[in-house]
């Protein structure tokens, strides 16, 4: 597999990631939701860390994640040259490609999303706003794709839980998210094939 097929690869999922994020931020007011179907909600969400919203706390927590961000791509994208040069398997180039694209997709947001949105509580937010909601590297990811596989009440004879409301599967996620999921599941399920010797 050629390199350029790995940067349309690229090129292809930050377009699908990009503008289903700036659709729903200038769309939806934050926490806004509609239900696709029973099991498939779109709900806009904005994530201020690392997965999950997990973040490093302090002033700087947010700058150290993306810096860290920004030295992980560089390495997989050296990763990614190099498996192309050595004619590594379609299925690895794949995934790293994907790998690569979810990650700077969510980098983008990270870095220039404080500086081109404005805020959205109780506000569809502007593109290219003469108040944007942060500064350089301290962007929010934008997250909509909520899939309540399960969302029942679970009954009163199971103890500790018994009457509580139960939800699976709840984290909220993105385009970019979704790529490297992905990715990780085909290096999972095709791993003889993505690591030959």
């Amino acid at each position: 597999m050629k390199l350029s097929h790995a940067s349309l690869i690229i090129l292809l999922t930050l377009i699908a990631d990009q503008a289903s994020k700036i659709y729903i931020k200038t769309h939806f007011m934050l926490d806004q939701s509609i239900n696709v179907f029973d099991w498939f909600h779109i709900r806009f969400v904005e994530n201020p860390g690392a997965a999950w919203g997990i973040g490093i706390p302090g002033k700087y927590g947010k700058l150290i994640l993306t810096l860290f961000r920004m030295v992980a791509i560089v390495g997989i994208g050296y990763w990614l040259w190099d498996t192309i040069r050595k004619k590594g398997s379609k299925i690895l180039i794949i995934s790293i490609a994907l790998i690569f694209a979810g990650a700077l997709g969510n980098i983008i947001d990270s870095v220039f999303y404080g500086v081109l949105f404005d805020h959205s509580m109780n506000n569809v937010a502007t593109f290219l706003s003469d108040h944007p909601y942060g500064s350089l590297f301290h962007g929010k990811v934008v997250d909509m794709l909520y899939f309540p596989l399960i969302d029942t009440t679970l009954p009163d004879w199971i103890p500790f839980y018994g009457g509580h409301r139960f939800t699976f599967f709840d984290p909220i996620f993105n385009i970019a998210d979704t790529s490297i999921s992905v990715a990780v599941g085909l290096l999972i399920i095709f791993n003889k094939q993505a690591f030959k010797k």
